[in-house]
């Protein structure tokens, strides 16, 4: 294939991002937005010199891939439309709102030899990319992810809208199971929990202490990782990264050097994007599979479930 033929499904914030990418990466053709709101996606498409689109099912022939930017209980049923079309998929964080719905998109995807990508976009992170090497059996690790309330978001709660991002990130930096979850949680302006904190016990004997808000006042996007040899700063935000560690000094008592990692900022968006046209160029396994994609799912829908629990015990 000369240039890889994609569509952005959802026109709204975060998808006019999907479209302007696409749009620069030289070996992508953009051929057009969908919206159910014509007038967005019409005012997209002339910014990205593409075509507009209110059914999706109208590019069905036209495309090697797509990306899904869509509120998350509509990601099941848009993503398998499009792989039973032998389109490849870039489908947003969370993959589908069910654990069912998740399996049943993997096997498509493998039955029919095609990419199913999950956007965790923090992967793609700067600052994340530059401590592979550096993070070697955790012994405790702390996550907080505040964002001050925005409407869009919140057709799911807080866990699945933005904790999830650090459950992935927590996952692969662990690399070991869950043994127990124990979380707390309140809505306070949605329906839904807005601000969580969960606490992980894994396998391996790591312990994580994660905390999610979308009402806050400030933001921040940090995790701090605790091992043997090391403590790690993480700022997703800033994409900068701190390591700490003790050092002997001749029989006196032990200090503590600080060293900031030499870190190329990039667009993690734009790389996410180059790393799914890849796989689809090469049919390589993508950097974030649905198989990651419903590992982080697994765990954060048993956060979610336990929060429920309790919020229907402390209403009764």
């Amino acid at each position: 294939m000369e240039k890889i033929q994609v569509a952005v499904i959802g026109s709204g914030y975060l998808g006019k991002f999907h479209a302007e990418k696409y749009v620069r990466h030289p070996e992508a053709e953009l051929i057009g937005v969908v919206d159910t709101n014509y007038s967005r996606a019409l005012a997209l498409a002339n910014q990205t010199n593409s075509k507009p689109f209110i059914n999706y099912k109208d590019l069905y022939t036209q495309l090697h891939a797509v990306s899904i930017v869509v509120p998350t209980p509509l990601h099941y049923s848009i993503a398998k439309d499009f792989l039973e079309h032998d389109i490849n998929v870039l489908l947003e964080k969370p993959m589908t709102t069910t654990l069912k719905e998740a399996d049943e998109l993997i096997a498509i995807a493998h039955a029919r030899d095609l990419i199913l990508q999950i956007g965790h976009l923090e992967r793609f992170n700067s600052a994340y990319l530059a401590v592979e090497g550096l993070v070697k059996n955790p012994l405790f690790i702390e996550s907080h992810r505040l964002n001050s309330f925005q409407e869009r978001g919140t057709e799911v709660d807080v866990i699945l809208d933005i904790m999830i991002h650090d459950i992935d990130i927590i996952l692969s930096l662990v690399g070991a199971e869950v043994k127990e979850i124990h979380a707390v949680g309140v809505p306070v302006i949605s329906p839904m929990i807005d601000i969580a904190n969960a606490r992980l016990e894994f396998e391996n004997g790591c312990v994580v202490n994660a905390t999610a808000s979308r009402i806050s006042d400030k933001s921040m996007r940090k995790i701090r990782i605790f091992q043997h040899d090391a403590y790690i700063s993480i700022d997703f935000a800033t994409q900068k990264v701190s390591v700490y560690r003790k050092i002997e000094d001749d029989g006196r008592l032990p200090c503590i050097v600080s060293k900031k990692l030499e870190i190329e900022p990039r667009d993690s968006l734009e790389e996410e994007i180059k790393a799914f046209l890849r796989a689809v160029k090469e049919k390589s396994t993508p950097p974030v599979s649905g198989e990651e994609g419903i590992r982080a799912l697994k765990v954060a829908l048993e956060i979610a479930k336990q929060l429920r629990v309790d919020t229907q015990r402390i209403s009764e």
